[in-house]
């Protein structure tokens, strides 16, 4: 029987692999077949997860890099097409802000946001695009967050840079699927991730008690979105381009 959730021969990168959703999507990419390249600011966690996914018995590398950069971008690219002679999927995971209040944000606070949580996807999307125009095929996954989707005052430049990659996603799956690279992302809820994990901690607040306010009345697990990250990287969503889905448990008594 046809698998159409294989990655065998294929080559993934994926950024902010180190921890968190970057790191349960690298596990399931690998464990479905796939080769991963690991990228991020920091080496040590990159090299433990590459550590995991070979123990898959799968080929890993852990390449430390700027991914605002749109030279390091590029230059990441060609590293991968060198090592493992093509590019198959991108995911572009790195990503993240702290909260604050909108009046709160200095203004090099608000460019940095901007730049890791939307000028990234924009600079290695472009980059990547090279290597999988070539083949006439690739899938490239970008996370996304709610955020995006909702009026969140203590999150504002990450919500509206969200709210960017989600209208990216469409512009270049318009531009490219016809050519053989699906886009498309996922806007997540509240996962059970250091970044969060930290933040609520500075407020004093439950994780528990945030995870309560979905339908699943429950942090996600990174693997859970790791998962919607296969199905958008493999063949099983070969008709599917530019679309955006949601996975955050399920809308809340509120509604959201």
């Amino acid at each position: 029987m046809n698998d159409r959730f294989s990655l065998a021969g294929r080559v993934a990168l994926i950024t902010g692999g180190g921890t968190g959703i970057g790191r349960g999507s690298a596990l399931v990419l690998a464990e479905h077949g796939a080769d991963v390249v690991l990228t991020g600011r920091r080496r040590e966690p990159l090299e433990s997860t590459a550590k995991e996914i070979a123990a898959l018995g799968r080929r890993s590398l852990a390449i430390p890099a700027d991914v605002t950069d749109p030279q390091a971008c590029r230059g990441l690219v060609d590293r991968v097409t060198e090592e493992f002679g093509r590019l198959d999927i991108l995911v572009n995971c790195a990503g993240g802000a702290e909260t604050k209040p909108v009046k709160a944000w200095a203004d090099d606070e608000f460019d940095q946001v901007i730049a890791l949580n939307f000028g990234a996807v924009w600079h290695l999307s472009r980059a990547a695009s090279v290597p999988m125009l070539a083949q006439r095929k690739g899938a490239i996954v970008n996370i996304s967050s709610r955020a995006s989707l909702l009026a969140m005052p203590q999150a504002a430049p990450y919500g509206a840079a969200k709210a960017a990659v989600n209208n990216l996603t469409g512009s270049m799956a318009a531009a490219w699927t016809r050519k053989g690279i699906r886009v498309n992302g996922i806007a997540v809820g509240a996962v059970r991730a250091a970044t969060l994990l930290d933040d609520l901690a500075r407020y004093d607040i439950d994780p528990d008690t945030l995870g309560a306010t979905n339908a699943s009345g429950r942090l996600g697990e990174p693997d859970e979105i790791g998962y919607g990250v296969l199905f958008f990287a493999s063949d099983a969503s070969s008709f599917c381009s530019g679309q955006t889905l949601s996975i955050h448990g399920g809308p809340g008594p509120a509604g959201v």
